[in-house]
C-alpha cells in the first residue's frame, strides 16, 4: 500500500467534507427563530420544524471546531451560524426544575418551546460540548462557566444521585452500566481539558480514570465480547439487554480510549482499545455476505429485539473509519490500514448521495437506501462531518511524515 492511495483518500474525504458543510450551511439555518432545522430532504426542504437539542448542540460544536482548526472553514458565515445556534440553545434548551437543577429538553418547537424532556443526560452532554467549543472561538467566559456548571451537574447525576434525571428506581429495574454514559463523560473530559492548563486537567483526572474503568467493564466473556450493558459491578446481565452488542458504540469507545492512551502514554490501554474495542466488534459486526456493519447483535446469536438490528447506519461506519485510521496512525500496523480501507470502500460506495452532496443514513442489510431523507431527529450535522474532519487531519499527519508505505 503506497502513499498514493492515502492521498487519493484524503482528497476524496476533503471534497466530501466540503460538500457536507455546504449542504448544512445552505439549508439548515432558521433565519427567523434561530437554531437549526435538521429534518431535511435531499433537496434541502424542511419536512419537520421540530428542533432537537442533541443536534443543535452538535451542530454548534461542529461549526466551531471547523472554524477554529481548519483554515478553509475560518469563515464569518460559519462563526455567525455557530453563535446564532448557541444563542438559541442558551435561550431555550434549559428547562428549570423545582429542585433548582437545569434539565435540557430533548426537542423544541421552531420558536423554542419545550416539547419533550428525556430522562437521560445526553441533551446536557451536547449542550456542554457546544458551550465549551463556542467559548473557545468567541472568548465568552460565561459560556465556559455554563459548560463547567452543567458538567458538575452531570457528574452528580451519574455518580451521586440520579433522581434529577426524573427516572425513579423501580423494584424490578436492575441498575445498569450502559456504555454510552462513561463514553460520553470521557468525551466531555477530553473536550473540557483540551489545550487547558494542568489545573483543569487535574480537576477531571479522577473522573477520566473512572470513565476508562467503567468502559473497560464492558469487555466480557473472558475478553471475547464487548457488551453494551453490564451491571454496576461490571458483570454480565441476564436477558436481551445483557446480551446486546452495538458495534458502532464499541468502535467509538475504542478511539476515545486511543485518545486517552496517547495523552497518557498508556500502551496497555492502546492495545486494549485496538484488540477489544476495534477488532472484536469488527469481527462480529461486519456482514460477511453483504458488507457493512450491523447496527445491533446478540452475543449468543439470537435475533436482537431491536427491529432495525440488521440495517446499516451511517454513524457506525463513521466511527469505524476514525477508529481504524487512528489506530493505524498510532501503530503503523498494516492490518489496521486494511480494515480502514475495507470500511472506506463500503462506506463511500453506499452512503454518499450525489444529488445532495450529503449522506443517506439508513440502508437495508443488502445496502439499499431504506430512508432517503438526509437529516432527521437523530442524524444531523455531526457524525459525518466529524468523521471526515478527523480522517482528513489524520491523513494530513500521516502524509506529512511520509512513512506510511506498507
Amino acid at each position: 500500500m503506497s502513499d498514493v492511495k492515502l492521498e487519493e483518500c484524503r482528497e476524496h474525504i476533503r471534497s466530501q467534507l466540503d460538500n457536507v458543510v455546504d449542504f448544512w450551511l445552505k439549508y439548515s439555518h432558521d433565519t427567523v427563530d434561530g437554531g437549526f432545522f435538521t429534518c431535511l430532504g435531499r433537496d434541502g426542504s424542511v419536512y419537520d420544524k421540530l428542533k432537537y437539542v442533541w443536534l443543535q448542540g452538535r451542530q454548534v460544536w461542529m461549526y466551531c471546531r471547523l472554524y477554529r482548526t481548519m483554515d478553509r472553514f475560518h469563515k464569518p458565515e460559519i462563526l455567525e451560524a455557530a453563535k446564532a445556534g448557541g444563542e438559541f440553545l442558551r435561550k431555550f434548551a434549559r428547562v428549570s426544575r423545582a429542585s433548582g437543577e437545569w434539565k435540557c429538553a430533548f426537542c423544541l418547537t421552531s420558536d423554542g418551546k419545550a416539547v419533550k424532556v428525556q430522562r437521560t443526560l445526553f441533551s446536557e452532554c451536547f449542550y456542554i460540548m457546544a458551550m465549551d467549543e463556542l467559548s473557545r472561538v468567541t472568548g465568552d467566559k460565561d459560556m465556559q462557566l455554563e459548560a463547567e456548571q452543567m458538567m458538575e451537574q452531570l457528574i452528580h447525576w451519574v455518580r451521586v444521585d440520579s433522581s434529577g434525571l426524573g427516572r425513579p428506581q423501580l423494584p424490578g429495574d436492575v441498575p445498569t452500566n450502559s456504555m454510552a454514559v462513561p463514553m460520553m463523560l470521557l468525551c466531555l473530559v477530553q473536550q473540557l481539558t483540551e489545550g487547558q492548563g494542568q489545573d483543569v486537567v487535574q480537576k477531571y483526572k479522577e473522573l477520566e480514570q473512572w470513565c476508562v474503568q467503567q468502559i473497560l467493564h464492558h469487555v466480557q466473556r473472558a475478553g471475547t465480547a464487548i457488551l453494551e450493558n453490564v451491571s454496576v459491578e461490571g458483570t454480565e446481565l441476564p436477558g436481551c439487554s445483557g446480551r446486546l452488542q452495538n458495534p458502532g458504540h464499541a468502535l467509538e469507545a475504542g478511539w476515545f480510549l486511543l485518545q486517552y492512551s496517547a495523552e497518557r502514554g498508556d500502551e496497555k490501554i492502546q492495545e486494549t482499545a485496538i484488540s477489544k474495542f476495534m477488532e472484536l466488534p469488527y469481527q462480529c459486526g461486519w456482514d460477511k455476505k453483504h458488507g457493512g456493519l450491523f447496527y445491533f447483535l446478540d452475543v449468543d446469536g439470537h435475533c436482537p429485539t431491536q427491529l432495525e438490528w440488521s440495517m446499516k447506519l451511517w454513524w457506525p461506519h463513521c466511527e469505524a473509519l476514525i477508529a481504524f485510521l487512528m489506530a493505524y496512525s498510532q501503530t503503523k500496523k498494516p492490518e489496521l490500514l486494511e480494515r480502514f480501507f475495507e470500511v472506506y470502500d463500503y462506506t463511500f460506495t453506499h452512503f454518499p448521495d450525489a444529488q445532495s452532496g450529503e449522506w443517506f443514513g439508513y440502508l437495508t442489510q443488502e445496502g439499499k437506501v431504506a430512508l432517503d431523507f438526509i437529516g432527521g431527529p437523530f442524524k444531523g450535522f455531526f457524525h459525518v462531518p466529524r468523521c471526515l474532519y478527523m480522517c482528513e487531519r489524520i491523513l494530513d499527519d500521516l502524509l506529512a511524515n511520509k512513512d506510511t508505505t506498507v
